[in-house]
């Protein structure tokens, strides 16, 4: 009997030590770990497509000029990839609305990567007020038509600042003479364009020198355009369950004031958070409307939300 022990307890050892010296072995000592993390992570330089265009306008990319800017917008976009993944998962969500709208107007589909670019598809708030997902300022909102005062901006209904955005940007294109012009006017004005044109007497955006946030403009349009639609060339990979969607809603008429939306939500099955969600342009609790204005209120259909 001892000796078995014996024996057990040799083997016990012999085993020990044969997984002490595999651990030895297999310990992520400073050289393998900097080899796995080499290959388990490469970062590409990327090569610009040559037939690049913004609303059938091509880019002079024969140009080393831009093709270095676009080189750059491409490479920022791509790597930055928690923001581009968020894209694609907004892009499902809000550019069934925004293309439609787009169409109806005449106004080239490719104009959707300019919400982009401009708000990331949120209701951003810049520092000189521009508002909602087709950063709007105020006067502009106003003169087509927009209400916009503490109770009610509709610079946030996405639907209505979509058409004002269309409305801009066919003036635009009717003063400036192309799509690409009308498109860095949405950043620096009309009148801001068409005074740089002059100032340096040329006709065409790519050869104009400009401040920084405008000389990107389009270029960052276009590096959107490209990987939003391309996601494997870049290597964005997601399934379409991994995307958002835009919940249904129905529109509820209300042509009186509304003095508590907690109230109000509830009576439509649910809670105010939601209903704010939905209707991000009501900016207070209750909606005055001492004009009887007749509004519609976007109320999800039931089965969506587990209001309690």
């Amino acid at each position: 009997m001892k000796t078995v022990q014996k024996l057990l307890a040799f083997v016990g050892l012999l085993s020990l030590s044969a997984l002490f010296i595999y651990a030895l072995q297999d310990a992520p000592t400073d050289e393998n770990f900097e080899k796995k993390l080499i290959n388990d992570y490469n970062v590409y330089a990327l090569q610009v497509p040559d037939d690049l265009s913004f609303s059938g306008e091509p880019m002079p990319l024969k140009n080393p000029d831009i093709l270095e800017r676009m080189d750059r917008e491409l490479l920022v976009n791509t790597y930055w990839q928690s923001n581009g993944l968020l894209m694609f998962k907004r892009a499902k969500k809000y550019f069934p609305i925004i293309e439609p709208i787009l169409k109806k107007h005449g106004i080239p589909d490719d104009f959707k990567y300019l919400a982009v670019i401009e708000s990331g598809l949120t209701n951003a708030v810049s520092p000189a007020g521009a508002r909602g997902v087709w950063q709007i300022m105020k006067t502009t909102g106003r003169e087509n038509g927009l209400e916009i005062n503490d109770n009610v901006d509709e610079r946030y209904h996405l639907e209505k600042a979509t058409e004002v955005a269309c409305k801009y940007l066919l003036r635009s294109k009717e003063k400036l003479g192309s799509w690409t012009l009308a498109a860095a006017a949405y950043n620096a004005g009309v009148a801001g364009i068409s005074r740089k044109l002059k100032e340096q007497n040329v006709s065409d955006y790519y050869d104009l020198l400009l401040i920084e946030e405008t000389g990107r403009y389009i270029f960052r349009i276009v590096a959107l355009k490209e990987i939003l639609s391309n996601p494997g060339k870049y290597g964005f990979n997601f399934r379409e369950k991994d995307l958002y969607n835009n919940i249904p809603t129905y529109k509820v008429d209300v042509d009186t004031p509304v003095t508590d939306f907690s109230q109000f939500a509830q009576e439509h099955g649910i809670n105010y958070k939601i209903l704010k969600l939905h209707n991000p342009w009501l900016r207070e609790s209750h909606l005055n409307n001492k004009s009887k204005k007749l509004y519609k209120i976007d109320i999800p259909k039931k089965g969506y939300y587990d209001v309690q």
